[in-house]
Order: C-alpha cells, then structure tokens, then sequence
C-alpha cells in the first residue's frame, strides 16, 4: 500500500496528519465533536448562500439547566441564574461541536469547582457544523455577535468587565477574539485553546493581543489543526505545542488536549511554564526563564512572552 505524505491527495489513514504541510496540502483530518476523524477539503468552496441567509444570533446557555439567554430579552437574563456581582466566564467551542461537546461541561464544572461564577456556553453548532472553510468565514459575525451581546448583558443586566473571561477552543479562540474586539478589548482576559490554524496565518481576524486585556494562548497540536505563531500576550507551549502529546497517538486527540489541559489548570493551577527566548526553544521544551503558571482562573492574571513546559500523558496532567 502507497500512503500519500504531502501535496493534494486524499490522505489514507484517519487522524493521520503527518502529510499535511501548511499552506500546501489540500486535505487534513479534524475531529468532530466525538474526536472521530473527519476528512476537511481546505478548498472546498464557502456556502455563501447559507451564509447570508443564515439568522447570525445565536443562544447562549447555561448547562446545567438549559436557560436560555436572549439577546434583548432582559427579562431572559432576571429569570435565570446570572447575578452581575459575579465573575462571568464564556466558553466557546470549535468547528463540528456544539453546546454539549464535552469540553463544555468539563470546563464549566472547573470553573464552578473553584468560584461561585456566571458561566455562559454559546453554541453557534449551525454555522460551526458546516463545511470548514464557511465555518471559518462564519467566525467573524459570530464573534461580532457574541460581542454585542455581552455589551447589552452589562450594560441592561449589570455586570463589570474587569471580571469577564472569554475562553475559545480551535475556531473558538477565533470567535473569542473578535468578540472581544467587537467589546473594545475591554474582557479582562481571553483564553485561546489552540486557536485553529488551517485558513488562519496571517489572517487579520485571528485571535490577537487586542481582543482583550490579557490574551493568553495554550498551544498543543501547532503546525497542523492548531496555530503556533505566537498570538497572545502570552503564549504557552506543553510538551512542545505540538503533536504527539503524552498520551496521544494522534494531531486530533493533541489539538483537544489544550481543552483538558486547561480544565485541570483551573481546577489545580499546577502547570508552571518557564519562558523561552524563541518558539524553537519551547518547541524542545529547553526554556529557563521566569515562571508564569499556565491557564488557571485568576481574572487578573497578566504577563508576557512564550513559555515552555512538561506535563503528564493523563488527568490531571
């Protein structure tokens, strides 16, 4: 048997990235909402149609009892849970997920674990689960959504932006980021979770340092399905940033890997990274730097740079 290993064929093996060479290949593996492989043509063309007809707002929930908070409808907000002298955290999930994908309740419980807290999913599934290239030129809108709608939440509802967390994973991060952007980078923090990289070098509505105040970044599967420019305020790169992580066999399970990484930082704040001259130093995980912990849930966390780290191949990591 021949298995391609660059250029435009049709790669063979599910999950096997290996081929794939950015800005040259034409397909890659993404996982769906399950971590099943799913084949991405990266030039399959944008459903500009469904784009344009579709209606942009989408909901946003709570999961633990499915209220449903609706842009305009103050009344949606004073008959629900959300308390405006509470920390308020969003989670945004990525290309072929939808408000149930697991990261959404494993990131939630974390947050819930450690702080009495507004914790609002947004599920944009509709526009997240068609093709990938109508997905990615969907991301801008609903950011912009996302971003009006939490401008209305504060001022209608209350609120203070000093205590907003926005928190993305793979498109999500972009979705984050142009939330925050659209808010005029007033979000005290926004966490990207290997922001997507296929269609995203270069790409100027990318997560970026001023979508918020502190903008920090979790690189894990670099390269491939994720990013590895460094983007943020600070920029962190376990076990490399890049595919295989401990534990996984493929760039799929890698690229989620940020998710969980993430929910056990906020649960145990145990990951300290050491920061990196360069991104080749944290690729080899060689930094000696300052320390700066990695993830957490301190709203007024800041800092600045790339860092490197070890963790372990299973919870909590």
């Amino acid at each position: 048997m021949i298995l391609v290993a660059a250029g435009n064929g049709v790669p063979l093996v599910p999950g096997d990235n290996s081929h794939y060479v950015k800005g040259q290949s034409r397909y890659i593996w993404m996982p769906d909402g399950d971590g099943n492989p799913i084949l991405v043509d990266l030039h399959e063309p944008v459903d500009e149609e469904f784009l344009n007809t579709r209606n942009g707002a989408n909901n946003q929930s709570n999961p633990t009892n499915r209220q449903v908070l609706v842009h305009g409808n103050i009344n949606s907000v004073r008959n629900s849970n959300y308390r405006s002298g509470r920390p308020l955290k969003v989670i945004v999930h990525g290309w072929n997920n939808n408000g149930n994908t697991a990261m959404n309740p494993t990131i939630t419980a974390a947050f819930l674990a450690v702080q009495d807290a507004n914790v609002i999913v947004v599920d944009w599934n509709r526009v997240a689960n068609s093709n990938y290239n109508s997905a990615v030129r969907g991301v801008p809108s609903v950011g912009q959504h996302l971003g009006n709608f939490l401008v209305w939440l504060i001022n209608s509802a209350g609120g203070n932006w000093n205590n907003v967390h926005l928190v993305g994973f793979s498109l999500g991060a972009h979705v984050v980021g142009n939330a925050g952007r659209t808010a005029g980078g007033r979000p005290a923090r926004i966490t990207g979770l290997d922001p997507a990289g296929p269609q995203w070098g270069g790409n100027s509505n990318a997560l970026n340092r001023n979508s918020g105040r502190y903008v920090e970044c979790i690189h894990t599967d670099g390269r491939l399905l994720g990013i590895m420019d460094a983007i943020g305020d600070a920029n962190f790169y376990p076990n490399g940033g890049r595919n295989p992580q401990p534990g996984c066999g493929t760039s799929l399970c890698s690229h989620g890997r940020a998710t969980d990484l993430f929910a056990s930082s906020v649960r145990t704040n145990h990951f300290v990274g050491r920061q990196c001259r360069n991104i080749h130093e944290a690729e080899l995980s060689n930094c000696n730097g300052n320390t700066l912990n990695m993830g957490n849930a301190i709203i007024n966390k800041r800092g600045s740079g790339i860092y490197g780290l070890r963790t372990r191949n299973s919870w909590p990591f």
